[in-house]
């Protein structure tokens, strides 16, 4: 069997995904970029390492018999240190650069290559825990009204169009107005400030739904928006009245939490069919 690394972020997923490559016995190494210490905090079998001396990282992992690896929880671009280059992570920075200037969904793509030229496949979070997606269904015991499914159409349709332009993974749409949409600072950030604004009264339709899914055309091996139990509270606290995700394009963390927490605020947690 393969040995597999994971690359660590911040956040539930890793140890979600350490426990289950542990109860099959897979023979795993773990990462974590500086900076974005989760797995750390608890073991200290990780290997660190930066950016700026990527191609050392990649060459420990193929010295190490790693030939795939998953990557799992949060992380954001790094300010890069010109003074911690390598030589030979030097001759790929023109790369890593455009790369990252050219948006997240190009980075990405740019990692999954430069791992690919030292032999080790990327795979997704959810083939290592395939019930971190979930199939078409209404998870919890409320269900999305018909005003509810047209606000979740509606939404959809915003995260078509704002995805093909690299931007953006979820929004929230009530009586087919778009009230907030998720930019750079993320999803906690935006339902946050929605809730802020109810608070100080200002005039906003009623209920709406948070709408999440990946962007279009994106490698769902990486970087899968992602939901968890908290974020059954902020769609609460901003007023709604649930979440419609794309079907097998999110992963659920603590997903038995999260259909626990849903019931306990009637909300509605709809997986829904396409994006």
């Amino acid at each position: 069997m393969s040995k597999i690394a994971l690359i660590s972020g911040r956040g539930r997923l890793p140890h979600l995904l350490v426990d289950r490559l542990q109860a099959e016995g897979r023979a795993f190494v773990l990462a974590e970029m500086e900076g974005f210490e989760s797995l750390s905090a608890t073991r200290d079998d990780v290997l660190r390492f930066r950016l700026e001396r990527l191609v050392p990282f990649l060459d420990k992992l193929q010295d190490m018999g790693v030939t795939e690896a998953v990557f799992a929880g949060g992380v954001h671009r790094p300010r890069l240190d010109p003074a911690l280059i390598d030589p030979a992570t030097m001759q790929l920075l023109p790369r890593i650069m455009a790369a990252m200037n050219s948006g997240d969904d190009g980075t990405l793509r740019e990692v999954i290559a430069l791992m690919g030229e030292w032999g080790v496949d990327v795979v997704g979070a959810q083939d290592i825990c395939a019930d971190l997606v979930a199939v078409p269904s209404v998870l919890s015991d409320a269900q999305p009204k018909g005003a509810d499914k047209q606000d979740a159409a509606r939404g959809f349709e915003i995260l078509r169009l704002t995805g093909a332009a690299d931007v953006g993974q979820g929004c929230v749409v009530a009586r087919g107005q778009c009230l907030a949409f998720e930019a750079l600072p993320g999803t906690d950030v935006m339902l946050a400030h929605l809730a802020e604004l109810r608070a100080g009264g200002l005039a906003l339709p009623e209920g709406g739904v948070f709408c999440k899914a990946p962007k279009p055309g994106q490698d769902r091996r990486i970087d899968l928006p992602a939901l968890g139990p908290d974020s059954l509270e902020s769609v609460h606290a901003a007023g709604l009245h649930g979440i419609a995700f794309e079907a097998g394009g999110v992963l659920l963390i603590d997903r038995a939490e999260m259909i626990a927490r849903a019931n306990a605020l009637g909300l509605f947690l709809w997986a829904r069919e396409g994006a």
